[in-house]
């Protein structure tokens, strides 16, 4: 499934924005990834959660007492499988702007420009929500909550976030101009543009794009880096919850 959500949504954005004058094939590549990147956030939930959910989590801490490294062969179990989904999907973005490009009489070269970087980092965002998920399945360990928290922090919250404060606001206080000028930050932008959704998209652009008004320019190295925070963070309470709580 997120291997064919990566297709059709790279192939319908690549179609839509193909008669412009100034049409790129690359610049559709990351569409694609917007929602697949459920696919593996919720893969890596139910990866963590597994045990727990079936009751096996008895033998598995029986078989192998050291929890900790239970749950850092279970990292690289899923980090495994999420890679290899994470390729087929990049791939598969690949061939979503192919039509497109044909149409207009254009190749996609994907060892020039923007081309590597671009795949590179959505290739790193979907495996990074595998990992994610992982780590929040892992420090909850029930599937629904964690499957909720996984939802909530990655695509509810964002937009949560910009609608409480839109709904905040006066129409006087929405229209009028901010007085220190377009290089101003904005509070509510620049809480979204550290969360784990957020930072990880950054990672799909180059630095030319630019950031968000109103928020600081992260970049795709800044934005990578704020994702790496929230995947060790969970995976991390985890691990202490392992060591000093019951399993059960």
């Amino acid at each position: 499934v997120t291997v064919a959500v990566a297709f059709a949504f790279t192939y319908l954005s690549a179609n839509a924005s193909s008669g412009d004058p100034g049409f790129d094939p690359a610049r559709s590549l990351p569409d694609g990834v917007m929602l697949s990147q459920l696919g593996t956030l919720v893969l890596g939930v139910l990866a963590g959660t597994a045990d727990f959910r079936t009751g096996a989590f008895r033998s598995t801490f029986t078989a192998a007492p050291r929890r900790g490294r239970v749950l850092a062969a279970r990292t690289l179990a899923t980090a495994g499988v999420g890679a290899v989904v994470a390729l087929l999907a990049v791939v598969a973005t690949v061939l979503g702007v192919v039509p497109a490009a044909r149409s207009r009489d254009m190749s996609v070269d994907l060892a020039g420009g923007s081309a590597p970087q671009v795949l590179l980092g959505s290739w790193l965002m979907l495996l990074g929500m595998a990992l994610l998920g992982l780590g929040i399945g892992s420090l909850l360990r029930r599937t629904v909550p964690a499957m909720v928290a996984a939802l909530a922090l990655v695509f509810v919250l964002p937009v949560g976030i910009s609608l409480g404060a839109e709904m905040a606001m006066s129409p006087t206080e929405m229209m009028a101009e901010s007085p220190a000028g377009p290089a101003s930050l904005d509070p509510v932008s620049t809480v979204t543009a550290f969360l784990p959704g957020d930072a990880a998209f950054r990672m799909t652009t180059t630095a030319d794009d630019g950031g968000v008004d109103g928020a600081p320019d992260l970049g795709p190295w800044g934005g990578g880096l704020v994702f790496a925070a929230w995947i060790v963070l969970p995976l991390a309470g985890a691990t202490l919850r392992l060591r000093t709580r019951d399993v059960t």
